[in-house]
Order: C-alpha cells, then sequence, then structure tokens
C-alpha cells in the first residue's frame, strides 16, 4: 500500500549549514509515528522542510503528490496540517476566532466546533476569550484544535506536551487516540520517550541529521543500545 506521506533522500539547509543529510521516513492511513531524537538532530527541521518552511532537497511525497517547491499555504490546503512548536495563536483574538481561521475555504472538514469543545472542554469555557490570555497549556490545545478545523488527513505535530502539566500532557495523548480513531495520520515529533512509545505504532530515531533507528516502540525498548547512543542524555 502507498504510503500516505513518503519522505525520501530529503537534505535541508539554513544558509550554508546542511542540517539534514537523506532523511527517509513514511507514514501510513491512520498511523501514528513518532520522530525521536535528542535537540538539535533535525526533527523539527524534518517536518518544517516537508510543510514548505525550510530550503530542501529530495522529495516529500503526500498522497502520491510532490510537496517540494509548494508554498506552506498550498501543502496545507492539499490536506497536511502542522501544528508549530511556538503554537503561533492570534494573541487579540478570541479562541473561537482562531478556530475559525484554522478552517479551510471550499474544504468540507469532518469536525465541527462542537468536536473541539468536547475534547478540550477548558476551551469551550473560554472560547468569547482572547487566546494572548490563556494559559501554556490552554494555548496548546488550541493550536492543535485549530489545525483539526482544516480537515488535515496527516498532521505533523512538533513537540505537543513540551512545558505542559502531567494533566495537560495526558489530554494531548488523549487527542492523538481519538485522531487516530477518526482516521487521521500523524507525525509526531516528540521528546517524551513514554508517551511516544505508548501511542505509536512505529517510531523513527534521528541522530546527527539522519535516520538511525526505524521499527516498533517494542522493538525500540527491546534496543537498549540504540537508547543509550541516540535518546538518554
Amino acid at each position: 500500500m502507498t504510503p500516505l506521506l513518503q519522505i525520501s533522500d530529503l537534505h535541508a539547509y539554513y544558509g550554508k549549514s546542511h542540517v539534514l543529510h537523506g532523511v527517509n521516513l513514511q507514514v501510513g492511513q491512520g498511523e501514528i509515528v513518532s520522530l525521536l531524537g535528542r535537540n538539535g538532530v533535525g526533527r523539527s527541521t524534518t517536518i518544517k522542510a516537508a510543510i514548505g518552511q525550510v530550503q530542501a532537497r529530495g522529495s516529500v511525497r503526500f498522497k502520491g503528490e510532490e510537496m517540494l517547491g509548494l508554498k506552506a499555504f498550498e501543502i496545507v490546503r492539499k490536506g497536511l496540517g502542522y501544528v508549530p512548536e511556538n503554537r503561533d495563536i492570534f494573541a487579540t483574538l478570541t479562541v473561537e476566532q482562531n478556530l475559525m481561521l484554522g478552517e479551510v475555504a471550499g474544504r468540507k472538514s469532518r469536525w465541527s466546533f462542537d468536536d473541539m469543545y468536547r475534547m478540550f472542554p477548558r476551551l469551550h469555557e473560554r472560547r468569547h476569550v482572547p487566546a494572548g490570555v490563556l494559559s501554556g497549556g490552554e494555548q496548546q490545545m488550541l493550536t492543535l484544535c485549530r489545525t483539526l478545523m482544516g480537515d488535515p488527513d496527516l498532521i505533523m505535530i512538533d513537540e505537543p506536551t513540551e512545558g505542559l502539566a502531567p494533566k495537560v500532557v495526558a489530554l494531548v495523548a488523549e487527542y492523538l487516540d481519538v485522531l487516530k480513531s477518526r482516521g487521521v495520520s500523524v507525525l509526531l515529533v516528540e521528546q517524551k520517550l513514554a508517551i511516544a512509545l505508548e501511542i505509536s505504532q512505529r517510531v523513527y530515531v534521528m541522530g546527527h541529521g539522519g535516520i538511525v533507528f526505524e521499527g516498533s516502540p517494542a522493538q525500540l525498548r527491546a534496543d537498549s543500545e540504540v537508547r543509550k547512543t541516540w535518546l538518554e542524555v
């Protein structure tokens, strides 16, 4: 079966700095795949290159179509969602207005405002509040939901649990399970190994701008050498 997202021989650059050195990975329909590794190895750069935010060469095929060379908004319209690490909310707009901005014109969404508020009741309570006064956890909920309002077939999520309280981390994990149950694929960049291993069907480990391990969570748990060399601090 053809993968929903297939990244092949991806090289990426920041100016003259060569950051990615031939990354290969894929995500299938309805799959949660985690991209693990220490800070600075190229995980975030991989998904930024896939969404058109970083100079890159190689191939990023989504639903069989090449994405490299397209602008970020064109890629999003094709059904590839992206949740950045810095959240990028519109601080002066209300929660509900932020969610409205996530909708893609002409694309009928399988998700409604009610779906978002059921997943994160706190957003319903604060729907008329400017997003800039939300807590960090609430802003993360809002960013996740705003991306979903565009009805993506696959979402790339960068460090969604970074700096969040354990209770909010558990909510984010539930959110990812809901996505999987509704047929949305996820490529997750995550620092917390326990969460990634619990919710993923497959995992990749990055080191020095390339993939150094690919396998199931069980295989990674069993491979102490890979964990010690590439993941543990």
